[in-house]
């Protein structure tokens, strides 16, 4: 080929530029074009890190079609999130790229892109870290096409490092590829959250002979401002009473997907055009990212499922329901509004749950020892393998536990496990002890993280942008004061007892099991599926445990006054009333327990006659079990209880509601619901006063 500076033509880059963004004036930003030089023209390494909006995929997607045009070959581009893949597909194409992806929710596309990989048609190949982990895919497609790959792009690139606030496992595999790449082989790394540990991070995993390119992470546009709302039905109140006075679209983020729903929910009833966006949305997913983007909604209540690579430059908000982990973190969800606009608000509201969510969700980023030790000991039981169900069937852990723990034990080098088909075996690597070390090193920098959150929201008006620059080891003489009026900083009494109202309202879904566990249960003699006949119907729990509405006084209730009040009584009455089970109840009885034989039996009594309704207690407990919230996986959950049940009395042969304080696994409801069917009852509608966060399957 010719001389390699001929490879990079201002004049065709600014032409690319301008297709690309449809914006026939457009001029690159500062460090776009010499970033697009570098990685065109040389052979040494670049990492990117600039703020949300700069245009970091313009760099891959131009230096692509540049060397495309020069004939190289395609460019492989591992990116961590589905939505990033969908704009980056669309993006691509407006400057001719022909873009394929594989991940795991284009399985029917896979041939189909296969064929225009292997044919040479695909400029870029997008891919997610977890493709790196597939043998198959890696034997099948990655080394038929790896000599002839021209540029590597590691997009969100902090991901790699342990240090990262988003730190993915498969992102491992990055690291060991990188070391066995050509140190000709063109690589760009790009991230916009980076502070100075994880660069360096980065810098070590990346190669010596890397060049960094840094920008001004100063935003603006956007006001900053954080307020102190402990419940939950002040920030709904807040919510309310100040989303329309906000300009333009936003995002609200939640940190559980419980939030996101009862968020939606709650502004929807008072006729906000809103939308929950979880990771439960599946294939809505990508009908909601599109109507915010064309202003279809006032805002998206979203999870961090709607978060890296989200790509709408006139968001007009983004508020926070509660506050995230970390500071890069927020910095890059908060970075998504404003981008194009003059003025924009990020505001984030701090409650009281969220030091309980945060340290949730640092104490089971990463497995414990004692998780760990359970699961090889096990294996080692085992010496042709487990499956995934067989390890729940013998281990008392979650499913997701047990997952994680699988999936970061195997990305270990050398790792100490493997899966072979559907079974995890083990191999004759032994756990080195770095690996607990790193563990307790990252959960203390979490932590540490989290408190460096408390300290931001405890910032006064016009200071917090500084101090994101500062931890994010930017230069803070670059900030510039906020350009708009601070929000009020309370809810008013009217929108609190509106939100009251509506939390004392709602009720909560109980869904029926339609299978027992894998292998049955014995002493009920039950097989696979749960025949429709002995099946509960839907039935519905008042609140959620310890939460904002009923669920507070449930939980005092039970550990406090070991009695549930009155107003529990007339609450749930009423939830009944209005939910009008069909066919309608005509009798009432309840799961017993010996542990606090009185609690349940008193206040389903007390229930049966506010529904004007006999009351017939005739479900016993034979034996003594373990709570079932101490039970962590659906097997454990499930045999724990057979055998515990028995009917006293043959059942009323009429529809019945089946009552329970807290329904945890709906295990209890099943097994209860299938002795009361199995003798002849007619429709079992579960009731329990609270719901909690355990539920499994």
């Amino acid at each position: 080929m010719a001389g390699i500076n001929m490879f990079f033509h201002q004049n065709r880059a600014i032409e690319l530029l301008r297709q690309g963004s449809g914006n026939l004036q457009a001029n690159f930003r500062d460090g776009q074009e010499e970033a697009i030089s570098h990685i065109v023209n040389g052979t040494q390494r670049l990492l990117v890190i600039q703020k949300t909006g700069w245009g970091k995929s313009f760099v891959y997607f131009i230096a692509t079609k540049l060397l495309r045009e020069a004939g190289f070959g395609p460019t492989l581009l591992v990116s961590p999130l589905l939505a990033l893949m969908r704009n980056q597909i669309a993006a691509a194409e407006r400057i001719g790229l022909k873009a394929v992806t594989i991940n795991s929710e284009n399985t029917d596309n896979w041939e189909q892109a296969e064929q225009q990989i292997f044919s040479r048609q695909a400029d870029i190949i997008l891919i997610s870290p977890e493709r790196l982990a597939n043998q198959d895919f890696v034997n099948r497609v990655l080394s038929h096409i790896a000599s002839t790959i021209a540029l590597l792009v590691i997009d969100e690139a902090h991901c790699i490092s342990d240090w990262g606030h988003d730190f993915r496992p498969d992102y491992r595999l990055i690291e060991r590829i990188i070391k066995n790449l050509p140190p000709n082989l063109r690589v760009l790394a790009t991230t916009a959250t980076a502070n100075q540990r994880v660069m360096d991070d980065l810098i070590s995993i990346l190669g010596p002979n890397i060049h960094v390119s840094k920008g001004n992470l100063n935003r603006p546009s956007l006001t900053l401002q954080t307020i102190k709302l402990p419940t939950q039905t002040e920030r709904l109140a807040w919510l309310a009473e100040q989303l329309p006075h906000l300009q333009g679209s936003g995002i609200i983020y939640t940190l559980t997907v419980r939030d996101a729903n009862q968020v939606a929910e709650w502004l929807k009833s008072q006729g906000f055009n809103v939308e929950a966006y979880t990771g439960e949305s599946g294939d809505k997913r990508i009908e909601l990212e599109n109507r915010l983007l064309c202003n279809q909604v006032k805002a998206l209540v979203a999870t961090t499922a709607l978060g890296m690579g989200y790509d709408k430059p006139d968001l007009g908000f983004v508020i926070h329901y509660q506050m995230p982990n970390s500071v890069v973190a927020y910095y890059q969800q908060v970075g998504r509004a404003g981008r194009a606009l003059p003025q924009a608000y990020g505001v984030l509201l701090n409650g009281i749950e969220d030091d309980e969510i945060s340290h949730f969700f640092i104490d089971s980023a990463f497995p414990k020892s004692n998780e760990v030790n359970q699961i090889l000991n096990t294996l080692k039981q085992a010496p042709s393998g487990l499956s995934l169900n067989e390890l729940q069937s013998q281990i008392n852990l979650s499913k997701g536990r047990i997952e994680k723990a699988l999936k970061i034990l195997s990305l270990e080098s050398p790792a100490p496990l493997a899966k072979q088909g559907s079974k995890w075996q083990l191999t004759t690597a032994i756990l080195d002890q770095n690996f607990w070390q790193r563990i307790e090193r990252l959960t203390r920098l979490r932590y540490d993280e989290h408190q460096q959150m408390k300290h931001y929201v405890d910032l006064p008006f016009g200071q917090h942008m500084a101090f994101l620059i500062q931890s994010l080891d930017g230069n803070i003489n670059q900030v510039t004061p906020p350009n708009l009026p601070p929000l009020p900083t309370v809810a008013n009494f009217n929108w609190i007892q509106k939100a009251q109202d509506f939390l004392r309202r709602s009720s909560i879904p109980i869904e029926p099991r339609k299978q027992w566990v894998t292998g049955g249960l014995c002493q009920l003699k039950v097989g696979r599926n749960i025949q429709p006949e002995y099946r509960a119907e839907v039935g519905r729990a008042l609140s959620v445990w310890g939460d904002a509405g009923w669920g507070s006084l449930v939980k005092q209730g039970k550990y406090q006054d070991c009695h549930f009040s009155d107003e529990l009584v007339v609450a749930c009455a009423a939830m009944i009333e209005n939910w009008q089970p069909n066919p309608k109840p005509t009798w009432v009885t309840c799961v017993p327990s010996l542990r606090h034989p009185d609690l349940v039996h008193n206040f389903s009594r007390r229930l049966a006659e506010k529904l004007n309704l006999p009351f017939y207690p005739i479900i016993q407990k034979v034996k003594e079990t373990q709570p079932q919230k101490s039970m962590k996986n659906s097997n454990m959950q499930a045999h724990n209880l057979d055998g515990v049940f028995q009917l006293t009395h043959n059942p009323k042969q009429e529809p019945v509601l089946l009552i329970d304080d807290m329904v945890d696994s709906r295990w209890t409801f099943t097994i209860c619901a299938y002795l009361l069917k199995l003798y002849g009852s007619g429709a079992v509608f579960p009731v329990a006063l609270s719901q909690t966060s355990n539920q499994s399957g």
